[in-house]
């Protein structure tokens, strides 16, 4: 089963890189043409930089703000209180991102409730249409990223800290040490392995990233939120270029080897 649907497709997909072909008629050989291609048209080598833009916003925000709320649950709301914490949290990874799309497109619409929010606390001069602003349509589905993935980090890492022995935060404690103290030298460096799984799986939703940006905003606008999965979906079943689309997929597969692989390693249990 995993040949027939991962691994084929995987091998189909880097053959097709190789040629010009519309999906139907004769495939005609190109060699590294698409590939070239790809650098040389800005179109499809900015949807690289915008995924990695969106690194900052699906992988960085989620994580470091998941590290933070797990140890206050942990520290200050143990018990039925910090299960109840977890499970609000939690909720958006739940929700189909489909939808979370389609809900975060309202908030943020010229009259949504965001806009109104803003307006009603004096601050209406800044309004916009946050998903149609050239400027701030990438920042604005980062934000609905980390709606998204933070439940997940958070869990994850609140689970980590449990399995942490709370002997070590006692002679912490003893020693003088404040929250913070024992957050950077307890928490963190023993949670190594669980932060390595949180930075794997949200870079590679944030480089692979297709539902919410083709439901909030089509990669536009412009091509301002344009990201690879975006464009892999234009050529093949828009432009019929089913090789540059191939190319195109080919080298984010490659991207997220060599993004993901150094992450591993240095998140990997050294004891």
């Amino acid at each position: 089963m995993y040949a027939a649907f991962v691994l084929i497709p995987l091998l189909l997909s880097v053959y097709y890189s190789f040629f010009k072909w519309d999906g139907i008629g004769p495939m005609t050989w190109v060699g590294m043409r698409n590939y070239i291609t790809v650098f040389k048209v800005p179109d499809l080598i900015g949807t690289i930089f915008n995924a990695f833009r969106l690194v900052l916003w699906f992988s960085l925000f989620p994580v470091g703000l998941g590290l933070v709320i797990a140890s206050l649950i942990h520290r200050v709301a143990p018990g039925r209180f910090g299960d109840l914490v977890r499970t609000v949290v939690f909720l958006p990874q739940v929700i189909p991102l489909v939808a979370a799309g389609i809900i975060w497109g309202w908030l943020l619409s010229l009259p949504g409730l965001v806009n109104q929010i803003l307006r009603s606390i004096g601050l209406g001069a800044i309004t916009r249409a946050w998903l149609g602003d050239f400027d701030w349509a990438l920042p604005a589905v980062g934000i609905i990223g980390i709606w998204v993935l933070l439940g997940f980090c958070t869990v994850l890492l609140l689970t980590g800290i449990s399995k942490i022995d709370p002997a070590l935060y006692e002679a912490a404690r003893i020693d003088g040490a404040s929250w913070f103290d024992e957050f950077i030298h307890v928490t963190v460096p023993l949670l190594r392995q669980e932060i390595g799984v949180c930075l794997t799986v949200t870079v590679i939703n944030a480089l692979a990233a297709f539902d919410i940006v083709y439901v909030a905003t089509g990669g536009g606008p412009g091509n301002s939120t344009a990201v690879p999965g975006i464009q892999i979906y234009i050529l093949a079943f828009t432009e019929q270029q089913i090789g540059l689309a191939s190319a195109l997929a080919v080298m984010l597969m490659i991207l997220v080897f060599v993004v993901i692989l150094p992450i591993q390693r240095l998140t990997r249990e050294t004891y």
